[in-house]
């Protein structure tokens, strides 16, 4: 099945633009990580996933309808040239929505977070790029529907449409219209993320193709499933009971097996860099002197901080200038 397959179901064969339209959207931790498609085309997962989004770190992206014969693309207040290849996937998300239409935007998307530096930009990106291309079209689809369309642009922006904790269901349908965010009831005031950032330059393996490589290529993945849905079922006893210890301990086991496939992979798949294997050893050595923090990470250099409230102060002491989110508010 074909994405413009799906698209003919969601979306009328003729849309017009209405207006512009902004939206914004967070970005997402994976604490239970997506990696490997049983559908590339479609970007259906092997595996659930459940992640927390980052509150006020996103994507901001703006629809401008132009006069022309091609889209002209903004990131971060740069023009950028049509083979651009954010450009090329920009282009070529719309292009789902007008099919044959002359009907192009100048389309400004704005990242408070590093672009393509392992920081999930790309699902905030696509969620709010779905969720304005909703407003310019005057579609007015269902979150539900909106989640479907954002994950063939990226397979994690399904679950940047939601705030809060928020579960990818793999589905088994073959089209994919069982396979998209559904956000939880659950809150959990106190739970913070800290980011550290270990360089915010563009990864040299993009995740699509790193995970390709993982599946292709490592022995070592056919585990990975059976560990996914493992730590999907103890994360949601952690959620449900707000066991901190668990849901720590798990966030950090399911990233460290998932890297463990792409370091199994052939070529073999490193993100790590010596100051992240240093970060991790920190992390560590506090929680052996008794501080709970954990962490978890995606495709990239970079730590994502899992702890609470109370411990910030002293947290910061031992990484200056960590940059605190809390999902549920203070």
């Amino acid at each position: 099945m074909k994405r413009t397959d799906v698209l003919d179901r969601l979306v009328p064969r003729v849309v017009k633009a209405s207006a512009s339209a902004e939206q914004f959207a967070p970005s997402n931790i994976a604490l239970c990580k997506y990696w490997g498609k049983r559908d590339r085309e479609l970007n259906l997962p092997i595996n659930a996933s459940l992640s927390v989004s980052l509150d006020y770190l996103g994507s901001h992206t703006r629809l401008i309808p132009v006069d022309g014969q091609r889209d002209e693309v903004w990131l971060n207040g740069q023009q950028l040239q049509p083979g651009a290849r954010f450009s090329q996937k920009v282009s070529a998300f719309i292009d789902l929505f007008r099919r044959d239409q002359d009907l192009y935007f100048r389309v400004e998307t704005r990242n408070n977070i590093p672009t393509a530096a392992g920081l999930a930009s790309s699902a905030s990106g696509f969620a709010a790029l779905t969720l304005a291309l909703n407003d310019a079209l005057a579609l007015d689809l269902p979150p539900e529907q909106l989640s479907i369309l954002a994950r063939m642009g990226s397979g994690s922006a399904c679950r940047s449409l939601f705030t809060g904790f928020v579960q990818w269901n793999m589905g088994l349908r073959e089209d994919g219209m069982d396979s998209h965010g559904i956000p939880l009831a659950r809150t959990w005031p106190g739970f913070c993320i800290g980011l550290v950032e270990i360089d915010a330059a563009e990864k040299a393996t993009d995740s699509r193709s790193g995970m390709q490589r993982t599946v292709e290529t490592a022995h070592l993945y056919q585990s990975w499933p059976l560990q996914a849905a493992a730590d999907l079922s103890k994360l949601q006893q952690a959620i449900e009971a707000r066991d901190f210890e668990l849901l720590g301990q798990t966030a950090e086991q399911n990233a460290l097996s998932m890297h463990a496939t792409m370091i199994a992979s052939w070529p073999p798949l490193l993100y790590w860099q010596p100051e992240s294997v240093a970060a991790m050893q920190k992390v560590w050595q506090l929680r052996a002197e008794g501080m709970p923090v954990y962490f978890t990470m995606d495709a990239g250099p970079n730590l994502k901080l899992l702890f609470q409230r109370e411990d910030r102060d002293a947290l910061l002491k031992h990484f200056p200038g960590l940059e605190t989110v809390e999902p549920f508010g203070p």
